[in-house]
This record gives C-alpha cells, structure tokens and sequence, in this order.
C-alpha cells in the first residue's frame, strides 16, 4: 500500500533498517561493515593499522607505513577528510566513527 515502508527484517537491539532503492533493504551493521573495510584498505589493509579509536567524528589511527595510506580510496568510501600527522591519521568519517572503529578493530 501506498505510504507503507517495505522492512523484511525487524532489526534487533542497536540494529535499524536502511531503506535502499526501491522495496529493497539492508541492514545498517552490514553497511557499516562494508564501509569499514573500504577504510581498512584505504589505510594500507589490516596490517599497516597500529592503532584505531573513535573519536566523535574521526577515526584516529595510527599506521606502521604511512605511504600506504590512500587518501583517495579513504574519500571514496565516505572520509569527508583525511588528516596526518607522520604516523597518525586522521579519517574524518562524521557521526559514524564509533561504530566503523568498532568493525575495524574487530577485523583486526
């Protein structure tokens, strides 16, 4: 029916529902996780990353070869910026830093 969302799966706890193109959904986590591997290989993969925290509305990580870094790869997957400081990067993600921190550690 007209005015209708089209929710296949209820999300559980922490978890919501992302409507994508037409009566097509994805779950929120699998985005994220999507976009916290985009990140990973923008950082140079899982074995460069040192260090990796949420912080408000930036990934503060620190890498162990910082020419691996790809700050175009880091734009592609969403990164409004990217900030470093030698071996310190700054990926400047918005309001999603907490959570796509959270998928990277879990990746590592």
């Amino acid at each position: 029916m007209k005015g209708e969302r089209d929710v296949r799966a209820a999300p559980g706890p922490g978890r919501t529902a992302t409507r994508v193109g037409r009566g097509r959904t994805e779950d929120r986590e699998q985005v994220m996780a999507s976009k916290a591997e985009q990140i990973v290989a923008g950082l140079g993969g899982v074995r460069n990353i040192v260090e990796v925290e949420g912080c408000i509305t930036r990934l503060r990580t620190e890498v162990q070869d910082p020419s691996l870094v790809n700050d175009a790869a880091l734009r592609a997957a969403g990164a409004h910026g990217v900030v470093r400081m030698g071996t310190a990067v700054q990926v400047v993600v918005g309001t999603e830093a907490d959570p796509l921190a959270m998928e990277i550690e879990d990746m590592m």
